[in-house]
Parts: structure tokens; C-alpha cells; sequence
């Protein structure tokens, strides 16, 4: 068997006009610490023998995770579509949605439906592409979903549609 593995497969390219900005920022705020980097990267190198040098190791280290982010921002910026407008049909789970679901034993839980580069479980939003996502598509209040999740078979009921 060789190493080779299929390439991942590419995410939405959909994304709010806030996680647009944040990216931008990000990008922004990357060049500036990588100049900073850089400086520090050369004043490293001026002490002398490399192979022994820490601050020399870890600033090379550091440079080269801070180009990695540089250079997916630059490809994945232009290629992503800011979806702004609300959706016609308000009633219908769509993306940029905040989606309420109760699950079977009564609890409650609020989603967002955000783009891959922007979703963060610790607020509550989730990505366009995760399975709980895809199966809330075009849901409306008071239908019930079913899906498998790494715990067992989950199911849920729309309690509540919002958009911002």
C-alpha cells in the first residue's frame, strides 16, 4: 500500500458577511506579525551557529505556520460568496439560519447555520457542510430530523427559524 490519500473534499464556499471581514482581518493582522517575525528571525540568525539555536528554530517554525495561513487566506478569499440577503421563504432553514431544536428528552439547543471557515461550537454555529446542517436544510418549524451522530441515533424537533 502506498501513502497516497485522497484529498479532502472542499468545503461550501458560502460565508456571512462578518466571517468575510474576520478572515480579511486575519489577513491583515498575519502580514503585520509576520514582519515582526521576520526581524526577529534575522537578528536570530546574526548569533551565529544555526543548528544549536533555539530562537532560530522556533522563529523559522513559527514563520513557516504564519506563511501556511497567509497562503490559504489568499486562495480561500476570493473564492468564498458572501451571502447577505435573507431568504424568501423565512419559514425554511436555509444558510445564516438560528435554528432552536428541542431533542427527545426535552432539552433545548440553538444552532447557526454558518460557512465552514467561520463555524465555532462554543457560540453555537455550525458548518453548512456538517451532517446536522445538511439534514436541517430546508426544514420548517415543527418537522422532526434523524440522524446518526458519533453518540448513536439522534432526533429532533424545529422548534424555532430566525435570521439576523
Amino acid at each position: 500500500m502506498g501513502r497516497y490519500r485522497a484529498p479532502a473534499p472542499k468545503s461550501s464556499p458560502y460565508i456571512t458577511p462578518q466571517g468575510q471581514l474576520q478572515l480579511s482581518a486575519e489577513l491583515q493582522s498575519l502580514w503585520q506579525r509576520r514582519a515582526g517575525v521576520t526581524r526577529a528571525l534575522t537578528a536570530a540568525a546574526a548569533e551565529g551557529d544555526r543548528s544549536e539555536n533555539a530562537e532560530y528554530i522556533y522563529r523559522k517554525k513559527e514563520l513557516r505556520e504564519i506563511d501556511r495561513r497567509i497562503r490559504y487566506l489568499q486562495k480561500r478569499l476570493p473564492e468564498l460568496k458572501v451571502v447577505s440577503q435573507k431568504p424568501t421563504d423565512g419559514r425554511r432553514i436555509f444558510f445564516g439560519a438560528s435554528v432552536t431544536l428541542e431533542d427527545m428528552q426535552g432539552n433545548q439547543v440553538c444552532y447557526r447555520i454558518v460557512g465552514a471557515d467561520e463555524f465555532d461550537p462554543a457560540r453555537g454555529w455550525i458548518s453548512i457542510d456538517s451532517p446536522l446542517a445538511q439534514a436541517l436544510l430546508k426544514k420548517t418549524i415543527d418537522e422532526e430530523i434523524r440522524l446518526m451522530t458519533p453518540g448513536g441515533p439522534a432526533e429532533y424537533l424545529v422548534i424555532e427559524i430566525a435570521y439576523e
